[in-house]
């Protein structure tokens, strides 16, 4: 047989075989005096082989230990391997398609994209706060630390933000900061209203979020790299009023 003939015979396409001579699946036929492959009934055989075991989901190296003559794993410990292998993918699909439906059920979906079920249940309590650029920040930066941080960090970032605004007082401060801080929006970094709206922050932040001396002077300026990149996020009157407010929450409010 010439190799489009062994091609059609077996169901699969000229360049698989070539591919799989190329990685030497499918050993290499003699050629005729012409130049063309001599096919046989054995090749057909085994690239048939070939072909089931990828249907059945094996990759190429897999199938290589399969077919191997001398010391390979036989097929009945390839195939558990895979069946064990397809399990762990059923669990982990069902884990996911429970979490979609928790999101799509349970209202866990936010503008901000999915998030935990704490911070789900932190942005449900506290609904928006304000609808101030500011405002959307934070939610965002919430959002990022919801997936980066551990469930013990996460578990407690989200207590204190709770317990922060957990109040229509402490809601009329966040409101009041983020007007200031969404004014600064276009103010030079020397302008009063800077110091007012650090202030104004530092009033609805719990202390425990920054730890006195964690970040010392330097990582308040910025050669810290979240800092720095946060920082980098604002304008630039809105960048040094956060850090204003940070030196205020660590070296302890007056």
């Amino acid at each position: 047989m010439r190799i489009g003939e062994l091609a059609e015979a077996v169901g699969v396409t000229t360049r698989t075989v070539r591919h799989y001579h190329h990685l030497g699946l499918l050993p290499e036929p003699e050629r005729r005096a012409n130049g063309y492959r001599d096919y046989t009934l054995r090749h057909a055989v085994v690239l048939a082989r070939i072909r089931r075991l990828t249907e059945l989901g094996l990759g190429l190296a897999e199938v290589r230990d399969v077919l191997a003559e001398d010391a390979g794993k036989d097929l009945v410990e390839v195939l558990t391997e895979l069946d064990e292998d397809l399990a762990r993918q059923e669990a982990a699909i069902r884990e996911r398609r429970a979490r979609l439906r928790e999101l799509l059920v349970d209202g866990g979906l936010t503008a901000e994209g999915p998030v935990s079920p704490e911070l789900a249940a932190l942005f449900s309590e506290v609904g928006h706060v304000s609808d101030s650029p500011m405002a959307a920040k934070d939610r965002e930066i919430l959002t990022l630390f919801d997936s980066a941080a551990g469930p013990e960090t996460r578990h407690e970032l989200i207590g204190l933000v709770g317990d922060a605004f957990g109040t229509p007082d402490a809601v009329e401060r966040a409101r009041a900061a983020y007007a200031l801080l969404d004014g600064l929006a276009d103010a030079d970094p020397a302008d009063p209203r800077v110091d007012e709206a650090a202030r104004a922050l530092a009033d609805c932040l719990p202390g425990e979020l920054f730890p006195a001396g964690e970040l010392g002077e330097a990582g308040i300026d910025g050669e810290h790299s979240f800092l720095r990149a946060l920082y980098d996020d604002f304008a630039p009157a809105q960048a040094e009023a956060f850090r204003r407010t940070l030196r205020i929450i660590t070296e302890g409010r007056p």
